[in-house]
């Protein structure tokens, strides 16, 4: 289904516009592939692109390691449940592998194999010395107290102590895990070893070796290459209406900082649903709101009106910002979308056929590997700076991380306008070659 896929959207490009309708429509009617499929078929459409030979695209293709674990865990009540978690190593041949750890009823080895190669490829992009892992655990973070999860996390700490390492796998924190939930690994990681160990993990509480401006890192990150955007299409930022789905860690600081750059944010939404005022959402209130709202969240904001999420897509905006799951744009709400720019604050929310319903609409996108590639640079700063056990002001932190988005995003750029490509293809081009050229240089062993 992937390779067929890259096929037609091959034809899709070369063809005549009727020829294009009728492919699109085929691939409209297609069964729905996997985040792993999807991750692949973006692959092989770079990696032809850049005439990468069969043996390199077979290595990159697919992940180096796989690891699946069930293990019991004793609830509060004396119930023993059994969880099943994944850790996978996609490829390490610029470094140690990096990635998040989720907790979450849908986590799959499928989605954490997808989730694994786009880290590759992010952790390339910025040009940081690291190779893409992932991992999680089956289960529904909310229903479980925090007793519950502690002796949850140190038990899949255990159960894949022999994957993770500062030198080589290196887990941070992703969606239902904290700060908190990494200092638990490291602590647990540091007693198997008999000596605290904090480069183990990236994310942590600044008590436990963690960095100044980790938390805002992602959306920091997003906020710089949105305004970078705006700058190459020449669009104004300050009144630029913004729409941003999911109100997380990395929905919430990109809302706010965009706020603080002269956006208007007109929408946002998290888990419960979605507010919409098209004069603008006051962000310093909804912050304030939230803190205050016994479940924690933006529904029923004042001056707002309710929207959903798959509605909150499609409003009328300059720039919009999905900040949630994979998989939420596409043939079916891509001819919808508003507006201008797409910036993935999220991990794969386009599908390839939205990709290419927005080249044929000229939507400007950030890909994710791009756009959100900030959370790991600065978790690449923390590992650094406890590793040589010195840290940074916050200030020098922001800076670098700075000055490492906009430069990432101007060769990004370059070779996108250098090859006629989208940036989402002009992204992968940088990144693939630069692991295909570790890998070709190490060789092949024995």
């Amino acid at each position: 289904m992937t390779l067929m896929a890259n096929r037609l959207n091959d034809e899709v490009m070369a063809k005549s516009p009727a020829n294009q309708r009728e492919i699109a429509a085929i691939l409209e009617t297609a069964p729905a592939r996997s985040p792993f499929e999807v991750a692949q078929e973006q692959f092989f459409y770079a990696a032809e692109k850049l005439g990468l030979d069969e043996g390199l695209t077979q290595i990159l293709a697919v992940p180096q390691r796989e690891l699946r674990v069930n293990f019991p865990v004793r609830l509060d009540n004396g119930r023993i449940k059994v969880f099943t978690g994944y850790r996978v190593h996609h490829n390490n041949a610029r470094g140690p592998v990096k990635g998040g750890l989720r907790y979450h009823p849908q986590v799959s080895l499928d989605e954490v194999r997808a989730l694994a190669m786009w880290m590759t490829w992010k952790c390339a992009v910025v040009n940081i010395p690291y190779g893409g892992a992932k991992g999680g655990v089956v289960c529904d973070a909310t229903q479980y107290s925090q007793t519950e999860l502690e002796r949850l996390t140190r038990r899949f700490t255990t159960e894949i102590s022999m994957f993770i390492g500062p030198e080589t796998d290196i887990p941070a924190p992703d969606v239902a895990t904290n700060p908190q939930t990494m200092a638990w690994i490291m602590d647990t990681y540091s007693m198997h070893r008999g000596h605290s160990i904090t480069a183990v993990v990236t994310g942590k509480p600044l008590s436990a070796g963690g960095s100044l401006g980790r938390v805002e890192a992602t959306g920091r990150g997003v906020s710089i290459v949105t305004g970078e955007t705006a700058k190459t299409l020449g669009m104004t930022i300050e009144g630029a209406r913004v729409v941003v789905q999911g109100f997380g860690n990395v929905g919430s600081v990109s809302a706010r900082l965009l706020h603080e750059m002269g956006c208007k944010i007109v929408a946002v939404s998290d888990v419960f649903g979605g507010i919409y005022n098209p004069k603008g959402l006051n962000i310093p209130a909804l912050f304030e709101y939230i803190q205050t709202s016994p479940s924690r969240t933006v529904v029923g904001f004042p001056e707002s009106e309710p929207v959903s999420n798959s509605e909150l897509l499609t409003l009328p905006c300059e720039i919009l910002v999905p900040a949630a799951l994979e998989g939420q744009l596409t043939h079916e709400n891509a001819r919808q979308v508003s507006a201008r720019i797409v910036v993935e604050a999220a991990n794969g929310p386009t599908t390839p056929e939205a990709d290419q319903i927005f080249r044929d609409r000229g939507i400007y996108l950030v890909p994710d590997i791009l756009a959100n590639a900030g959370g790991v640079t600065v978790s690449y700063f923390e590992w650094v700076q406890d590793r040589q056990a010195y840290f940074w002001t916050e200030a020098e932190i922001n800076q670098r991380l700075r000055d490492m988005m906009i430069n990432s995003y101007a060769q990004v750029h370059a070779i996108s306008q250098r090859e006629k490509v989208d940036l989402r293809t002009g992204a992968y081009l940088l990144a693939i070659g630069r692991v295909a050229e570790a890998t070709k240089v190490r060789g092949i062993y024995p």
